[in-house]
């Protein structure tokens, strides 16, 4: 048994190390200067760069306006994070409350049909989108980076199952009580519902959090520009020229970009696990 247990650690360790390596060399060769990186590759020790590498894509304004900070993009990043897992939680409880709780006809083909639109990846609702985002005039807007977006067949799904599994005598003392279905609803499924909500608010949230194609495609005003497309942006230089990319500040906005992401997860882990394994609602 003991042999089998060194044997798990070792596994998770190795694990582990795969996973950090490649963190543990960005952060390292973020701490060097550009041109050493361009001339030797990836570093692998720590250098004297770090202070001032991080001070300047934090506090330094640059781009092309020379008027965007690190933290302004990362700012962006926060709200548009926000946006998709607040509002897909949203719309996606109140979908499943419909779907489940008020018997109109074909309830379960209108689920099937919401459902099915996980058949269809962003990339083939693009234009349609962008059309729809520029008639309404929210081009180069935080509405127009997320409100199309936020309907989600996924959390559609897992709040209709959880809904599903909640015993109808919680229904039927509502009913006693005089509660209304806005009432059940706040009042009964909401907090019933916490830990599916905290699993649910991890996964958008790294999935808007790490939004490219959509946010480029929305926005041309630097202002609006995320922390991912940050990345992108320094290391765009003219070919032929003799500028050398920024390879130290690329790295430290990657490393930047990973902070939050981890801290979400490091901070619901124990609410996710619980929303995603809990069998007795």
């Amino acid at each position: 048994m003991r042999k089998v247990t060194i044997w798990d650690h070792l596994i998770l360790i190795l694990g582990a190390v795969i996973m950090m390596g490649p963190l543990v060399v960005a952060f390292l060769t973020s701490t060097h200067d550009s041109v050493d990186i361009y001339m030797s590759g990836l570093q692998f020790t720590f250098g004297d760069r770090f202070v001032p590498t991080y001070d300047k894509v934090l506090a330094h304004s640059g781009g092309f306006t020379k008027e965007v900070t690190g933290l302004t993009m990362l700012w962006n990043s926060l709200i548009l994070g926000l946006g998709f897992a607040i509002g897909k939680i949203v719309i996606s409880m109140m979908a499943a409350y419909a779907i489940v709780y008020f018997r109109f006809r074909f309830a379960t083909a209108v689920f099937w049909l919401i459902f099915s639109t996980l058949l269809l990846p962003l990339e083939v609702r693009i234009i349609p989108s962008y059309e729809v985002v520029q008639k309404f005039g929210l081009l180069n807007s935080y509405a127009g980076m997320i409100v199309p977006l936020i309907a989600s067949a996924t959390g559609t799904f897992f709040f209709r199952q959880f809904y599903k599994s909640v015993p109808d005598e919680l229904l039927e003392a509502a009913r006693i009580d005089g509660a209304g279905p806005f009432k059940f609803f706040i009042d009964i499924l909401v907090p019933l519902s916490t830990t599916m909500m905290s699993a649910l608010f991890i996964i958008m949230f790294v999935y808007g959090w790490n939004q490219y194609l959509w946010p480029t495609l929305m926005t041309t005003d630097e202002h609006y520009f995320t922390i991912v497309r940050g990345i992108k942006q320094i290391l765009q230089v003219w070919v032929g020229g003799n500028q050398i990319p920024a390879y130290n500040e690329a790295m430290a906005l990657a490393i930047l970009a990973v902070v939050p992401p981890v801290l979400v997860v490091i901070l619901f882990q124990r609410w996710f696990i619980k929303g995603l394994t809990e069998s007795d609602k």
